[in-house]
């Protein structure tokens, strides 16, 4: 690992105008970039491909041996190229060169070797040179490969602040899965409302009020006064800790139990916002209870295991 992240940060040091000229390249692209390569560089490439489109960047891979069968036909005129090849000349790659200037296609490539044929026909040579691959035998593309990744995705980072990329659409591009939810749902989406949350005042028993939470089985009651306003927060936690102690533990006021003064969130606050709040705590949070900041008026609960769920609670 170490090897690995030395050859990152050499290559790194490396970097010159070249870099900037290739942003400029792909920030000019018409309609897409193509990304191509062969082997351990193609796997490079493929996710390289992936990684710009989720940035907003339309990117394609092509797979090197297969282009000279039709696939080339995934360019339009203009379309720039991001080549990638450990020795600068993999001998499929070669035979692209002539055709990428068919299509009018600017080349990027990302090399380990800048006098190569394929960093000479060039239009952007960017150094992936290694001193030595991480395996034992120096033969697999180890920290080659790794110095690819990170010089492609440089250039992925790079175009999202050239183009003041946003959050919000980020989020267009990932729907599905936790990273979507928490870009595009808010805490009000997936808590639970306040109907069907277990809530007492401080004066009622903790009998009582476990009742209640046997009731709506959320892992915590919302202690609230007469109007409804937030006071405290019981947990399934806080009941075990108080169960262990000697004494008519079951008698005793809720208030005494009860954490005083819980961390809070509010219904508009961004699903992964909240998520952040549960899990950064030295003691991760399982339930955050929704109120009006303004006026502390309890509106729902937030549990974990729901935020994680698919889909709206």
């Amino acid at each position: 690992m170490l090897d690995e992240a030395q050859a990152i940060q050499a290559a790194a040091d490396r970097l010159d105008a070249s870099f900037e000229q290739a942003i400029d390249i792909i920030l000019n692209a018409p309609r897409k970039i193509v990304i191509c390569g062969i082997g351990k560089s193609g796997h490079i490439g493929v996710k390289l491909a992936a990684t710009f489109s989720s940035c907003g960047v339309p990117a394609v891979f092509l797979h090197a041996a297969e282009a000279i069968h039709g696939d080339l036909g995934v360019y339009r005129p203009g379309d720039p190229t991001i080549v990638l090849s450990k020795s600068g000349s993999t001998a499929e790659v070669l035979r692209l060169m002539p055709m990428f200037k068919r299509f009018d296609s600017p080349v990027i490539a990302i090399v380990g070797n800048v006098e190569s044929p394929i960093a000479k026909g060039a239009d952007v040579v960017l150094d992936g040179s290694v001193e030595s691959e991480a395996d034992p035998l120096n033969l697999m593309p180890t920290s080659s490969s790794t110095v690819s990744l990170a010089i492609g995705d440089a250039l992925a980072a790079a175009s999202v602040q050239a183009r003041d990329f946003t959050p919000e659409e980020f989020a267009t591009y990932h729907p599905g899965g936790q990273l979507g939810r928490n870009l595009l749902l808010t805490v009000g989406d997936v808590m639970h409302a306040a109907e069907g949350v277990a809530t007492a005042t401080g004066d009622e028993t903790l009998r009582e009020v476990v009742m209640r939470m046997t009731q709506y089985p959320l892992g915590a009651a919302c202690i609230v006064d007469a109007s409804g306003k937030m006071t405290g927060l019981l947990t399934d936690g806080d009941v075990r800790r108080v169960l262990s102690k000697e004494g008519d533990i079951l008698n005793l006021q809720v208030a005494a139990c009860m954490t005083s003064s819980p961390v809070y969130t509010k219904p508009d606050v961004p699903l992964g916002d909240a998520l952040k709040i549960m899990e950064d705590r030295s003691s991760q949070i399982s339930v955050l209870p929704v109120v009006d900041e303004d006026t502390m008026q309890l509106l729902g609960l937030l549990r974990l295991h729901d935020a994680y769920q698919p889909g709206l609670s």
